[in-house]
């Protein structure tokens, strides 16, 4: 067992057994729970269609794909890849607050797809008014606090939820630029060509 594994178990256990509190252990579950808390990105849709009316559908078909491509990643290829055991197998004593899944642990798609939709929301609405600029604040706090939750459950080490951090960001990074260029090379380019009065 390498260095960077025996931290990961560290860490693991220092927040599945040590930073704990009964009372948090309900809302843990409740945002780890894309069922139980789907009233929140029902309401952070519905904001995002309120502040920016037939754009805000926009957003939400980017963020829609983004969040396929991170779950693709994480579970589709990332998860076969590595094979990883989830550490409520793997190790004694963790505290499992969830039925036990059957899936691999590196890397997480729950982290994947919150950094996903944080991301693009960061991207359209951190630099807005101060509505949006508090959207974006309580969506990345919803993020982390979805992506952590996976680790005081007992479902996944930390290193999975970076993993999954990470290529939430890269989907949603990737989708952006995209869409950016898409935009940028046939609807603008096609706008210009019609308005130029020269041949």
């Amino acid at each position: 067992m390498g260095p960077i594994e025996q931290a990961d178990i560290w860490l693991f256990r220092l927040i599945n057994r040590s930073l704990v509190s009964p009372a948090a252990d309900d809302l843990m579950v409740f945002l780890s729970d894309p069922h139980l808390s789907l009233h929140i990105l029902l309401l952070a849709a519905a904001f995002m269609l309120v502040r920016r009316g037939r754009d805000g559908l926009v957003l939400l078909l980017l963020a829609a794909i983004a969040v396929g491509i991170s779950d693709f990643t994480a579970s589709g290829i990332m998860k076969p890849l590595f094979q990883r055991v989830r550490p409520c197998y793997a190790l004694e004593g963790v505290r499992l607050l969830v039925n036990q899944p059957h899936s691999w642990s590196m890397a997480s798609s729950h982290a994947a797809n919150a950094a996903a939709v944080v991301t693009i929301v960061r991207i359209f609405f951190h630099g807005g008014p101060a509505a949006d600029r508090a959207f974006a604040l309580l969506m990345t706090l919803y993020g982390l606090l979805v992506a952590g939750s996976r680790i005081y459950i007992g479902v996944h080490y930390p290193g999975d939820v970076l993993v999954g951090v990470a290529i939430g960001i890269a989907s949603a990074l990737t989708v952006y630029t995209t869409a950016a260029w898409t935009v940028k090379r046939f609807v603008h380019g096609a706008a210009m060509r019609s308005a130029d009065p020269w041949p």
